[in-house]
């Protein structure tokens, strides 16, 4: 009687562990993460009052079974569903990260590695990863770089180490210098802009190596009788404010771009009413203030009024590209340019070989062609398309700005000119300039320097920093722990699992969450997995459980009231 006194107390508190189980399940409904446990039972011992025997063959009796009598029951596990998947909250935070599969964050308190499946993060005042709630630094691997460029080579996988994802260097993005540009489209050769004086202008910006914007300021023209040849030439160079960039003292402009230059136009010049032009000297009309001017180059006046006297004024350079044939008549050409002629000192006779008659100044000069620095494009005749560049079959072209400043801030850039055409296009010219090169890359276009503007986070737990220059950069990948018997974890507060021997040990590095099928969803959560209907069916059971051992121990007590009572 007095066992079933002691079974009726050992369901009692057995079944209140159960209540626990189902009551600690319930009140972390709503807990991010929760792994819902249940609990099962055991027969306690029992007490054998008759020991079994075997059949006699001697008597011929047969064998009997033994006399048992349990003594209650014990819990005999509380497992955790800690591989059931929760369900997603959606959250809109990029921090937020919910795990698919089995796989378990790894966070630090500083001293000691703990797992847990609750992925709510943010990034703290040092700029680490780190859990919302308790602040424990999430854990993963670092980046390899360069040694020599700095450049970022992929991830490191070793010793996991708090993620510093907002450190000084990840919040900007140096600047790069162009080292590459390619002109595209059609130029017309019917254009008025090509054909014009001053020709068809293209711009192309550029950055130098301390992410300054620049343009280039470039003109296209057709100053030849071949309709298929173009003459490109740099003009000017000009700041982000449009300011023009001052060439040092011994370097010129022109000379930056292509290299000398020479192309074929036939043409006559003649003086402008009123101008006459003795050897190095030029008269200019009766009242001008000077009268004349002796052409030289260390005066650039009577340059200036030299061109202006053959209707060039304001195209003063133009004017001093234009080529004379000098050598005598029947010799084989000799071809300079008036800038030539000018600096060798030799303007007065070489110039006066180009009278188309020498007795009559009137008639004008003979311009053979034009020399300038830049470069020559050619287009085939039948097709339009490129056909090569400077009299030859190359397609790219050197822009040297290294020239520009002695501190090295301007780059060398490589133009190719070989995706331009010349077809018609109703006399509209289509040709323009873009930093970089010619394919998805956009390989050497050259950036301004970066400010972080947001960070995602991949499937794969890697971590990525855009900029608003339009580069990203990986900063690390959020490492996870995977173990051979995950119930096998034990539970810490805060929804925090260490390992056990049961467990299966965490190596220090742990695994890439792919390696497994797993993956990382941002902007979400992983809800609790307790299923309520479940957990209050189980709820009624142990009630009527515990109600009947209640009742053992109410009966029992009566049947020990009626025994004391044969006294009486």
């Amino acid at each position: 009687m007095m066992r079933s006194l002691f079974s009726g107390v050992s369901g009692l508190k057995t079944h209140q562990t159960r209540m626990d189980v189902i009551g600690h399940n319930i009140a972390n409904v709503n807990t991010v993460a929760y792994k819902s446990s249940s609990m099962t039972f055991a027969s306690l011992m029992s007490q054998t009052t008759q020991r079994a025997s075997g059949a006699n063959a001697t008597t011929g009796t047969g064998g009997v079974n033994a006399r048992q009598i349990g003594l209650g029951v014990k819990t005999s596990a509380i497992n955790v569903n800690i591989t059931g998947q929760g369900a997603s909250q959606s959250t809109g935070n990029p921090f937020d990260i919910m795990i698919t599969g089995e796989n378990f964050f790894v966070v630090s308190d500083g001293s000691q590695n703990y797992f847990t499946r609750d992925g709510s993060f943010y990034v703290d005042g040092a700029g680490n990863l780190a859990m919302t709630s308790i602040g424990y630094n999430v854990m993963g691997w670092q980046v390899e770089t360069d040694p020599v460029t700095g450049d970022v080579k992929g991830i490191k996988k070793d010793t996991v180490s708090a993620l510093r994802i907002m450190s000084a260097a990840n919040k900007s993005y140096p600047p790069e210098a162009t080292s590459h540009a390619y002109f595209s489209g059609i130029i017309d050769k019917n254009d008025t802009d090509v054909t014009g004086e001053n020709g068809r202008v293209v711009n192309l910006s550029f950055y130098d190596s301390q992410g300054y914007t620049y343009t280039a300021k470039f003109s296209i023209r057709q100053s030849t009788d071949d309709k298929n040849t173009f003459s490109i030439e740099l003009d000017k160079i000009v700041d982000s404010k449009n300011k023009e960039v001052p060439v040092p003292d011994g370097v010129n402009l022109e000379e930056l771009f292509g290299g000398a230059s020479e192309i074929a136009a036939a043409t006559t010049i003649k003086l402008k009413d009123g101008y006459q032009l003795t050897g190095n000297t030029l008269t200019l009309p009766t009242g001008s203030t000077p009268p004349s001017y002796t052409i030289d180059k260390a005066d650039p006046d009577s340059l200036d009024a030299l061109a202006t006297a053959f209707g060039y004024e304001g195209r003063t350079d133009d004017f001093l590209q234009l080529t004379i044939n000098t050598a005598a008549a029947g010799a084989d050409p000799v071809t300079k340019s008036i800038k030539e002629m000018i600096e060798d000192g030799t303007f007065g006779a070489d110039f006066a070989a180009g009278l188309v008659d020498p007795a009559d100044a009137t008639q004008g000069y003979n311009i053979v062609g034009r020399k300038f620095n830049g470069a020559v494009i050619k287009f085939d005749g039948k097709s339009g398309k490129f056909s090569g560049l400077n009299g030859g079959t190359g397609s790219t072209a050197t822009l040297d700005l290294s020239k520009l400043s002695k501190d090295g801030n301007f780059p060398s850039i490589e133009v190719d000119f070989s995706s331009i055409s010349s077809v018609d296009h109703k006399g509209v010219s289509t040709i323009s300039a873009t930093n970089g090169s010619d394919d998805k890359y956009n390989t050497g276009s050259g950036r301004k320097e970066g400010a972080m503007i947001g960070v995602s986070i991949q499937q794969n737990g890697m971590i990525y920093a855009s900029y608003d220059n339009g580069m990203t950069k990986l900063l690390g990948q959020i490492a996870t722990a995977r173990f051979a018997n995950a119930s096998g974890l034990e539970k810490q507060a805060d929804n925090l699992y260490s390992a056990t021997l049961n467990s299966g040990a965490f190596d220090g590095i742990g695994v890439d969450i792919t390696a497994s099928g797993d993956y990382m969803s941002t902007g979400q959560l992983e809800m609790s997995n307790v299923d309520l209907s479940q957990e209050f069916t189980e709820m009624i059971t142990t009630q009527r459980g515990f109600q009947a051992n209640s009742r053992i121990i109410t009966v029992s007590d009566t049947l020990l009231e009626e025994l004391t009572n044969l006294k009486r």
